[in-house]
């Protein structure tokens, strides 16, 4: 079978075809690989080697070519497999699409929507990000919950860890006391890795909000905030776990504190389909209105 090595994580050869997409192969299976790629080969915890070149060798062996004496391995003992990730890269692009609906048909009728849009764009060494969610819920024809809410944040690398980030806020909620958010912030981060099984960064920013109230009243302050995003794949990238969201303390005593984050789980069905299970925490403690919204969906989304 041809085809680009992708990731060998878990017992599992993800192989990227023209044929079929993205294929999955137990490595127990596997008789040997060839391949031209600078791969990174992980033998346990803390050995990694950078191989040239792999070698067709005996059955359920591979040979690693890296410009001294080549190495013979056993398939099975290869712990990781997978390509460098340069920080330089003419493009890459990645996001999801996810959409959840619920509908209740009893004593009390209601129907739910969300509808969420992440998108991450990678050239040289910048890194756009962007994330639209909105939430529609009626109950007994009454409205109940609509909400809208966009970030765009920019990243530019210093290092390949080291970052600055830019970022802007928008929500618009019409039922909640808290009825609009203004975010702006500026800060360094870190991203502690970034390949084909995964990614986590970690931001701190000032950030500047100013908050619209249902009864009138306004409130502008400066905050200070931790912001993470982190995923991770397993079994050969069909379960992917993440979590992203921020927490803040503002400098003043008005509004105690912010936070706003989600957690979820997605399964995929195919190359581009998953289903996500998501849990999302909204949390504002203010002497004005406090918001604590909560939310748990599954729902069908896509993937590239």
């Amino acid at each position: 079978m041809s085809g680009r090595i992708v990731l060998l994580s878990g017992g599992t050869l993800l192989l990227e075809t023209d044929y079929a997409g993205t294929i999955t192969l137990n490595i127990e299976k596997v008789a040997t690989l060839k391949s031209e790629q600078q791969l990174l080969v992980q033998l346990d915890t803390f050995n990694t080697e950078k191989s040239k070149a792999l070698r067709p060798a005996p059955e359920g062996s591979v040979t690693l070519v890296n410009g001294g004496e080549p190495k013979t391995l056993v398939l099975t003992d290869i712990k990781q497999l997978m390509a460098p990730r340069p920080i330089i890269e003419d493009l890459r692009w990645k996001g999801n699409i996810n959409l959840s609906a619920d509908y209740k048909r009893k004593e009390s009728s209601s129907d739910d929507y969300n509808l969420n849009v992440s998108s991450e764009l990678r050239h040289g060494l910048w890194r756009h990000d962007l994330d639209t969610e909105y939430d529609y819920e009626t109950k007994n024809g009454a409205k109940k919950t609509e909400s809208f809410e966009a970030s765009y944040a920019l990243d530019r690398f210093i290092t390949e860890r080291w970052f600055w980030k830019n970022k802007a806020k928008y929500l618009n909620d019409h039922i909640e006391e808290l009825r609009r958010q203004y975010v702006y912030g500026t800060g360094p981060g870190f991203q502690f890795w970034d390949n084909e099984l995964g990614a986590l960064a970690l931001s701190s920013l000032v950030n500047h909000n100013k908050f619209k109230f249902n009864s009138g009243e306004q409130q502008s302050f400066n905050s200070g905030i931790l912001s993470w995003n982190y995923n991770r794949y397993f079994s050969g990238k069909v379960f992917e776990l993440y979590s992203k969201g921020e927490f803040g303390a503002p400098f003043i005593g008005d509004i105690n504190y912010i936070m706003d984050g989600e957690a979820g789980l997605r399964f995929k069905v195919n190359s581009w389909a998953a289903l996500t299970l998501k849990a999302e925490l909204n949390k504002v403690s203010s002497k004005y209105g406090d918001v604590n919204d909560r939310r748990y969906t599954i729902g069908v989304g896509v993937g590239w």
